[in-house]
C-alpha cells in the first residue's frame, strides 16, 4: 500500500481588485459551504482553467 504523505502546496500573495457585489455573492457562497473565501475563489479558477476551450494551453492542475 502506498504511504501518504502530507504536502502544502506553494501559494503566493496577490491583490486583486472585485466588484462589492460579486464580494458578497462570494463570501455569502463560501460562508454556505463553509470555506474560506480565498479557498472557494481557487477552486473556481482551477476549474475554469481546467474547463476552458482553449487548445493551445495546457489544463490546470487537478484540485
Amino acid at each position: 500500500m502506498e504511504k501518504f504523505v502530507a504536502r502544502k502546496p506553494e501559494k503566493e500573495v496577490i491583490s486583486m481588485r472585485i466588484l462589492t457585489d460579486t464580494l458578497a455573492v462570494l463570501d455569502a457562497k463560501a460562508a454556505s459551504i463553509g470555506i474560506s473565501r480565498n479557498e472557494l475563489i481557487n477552486q473556481m479558477i482551477l476549474f475554469a482553467l481546467a474547463n476552458m476551450d482553449d487548445p493551445g494551453q495546457a489544463k490546470a492542475p487537478p484540485l
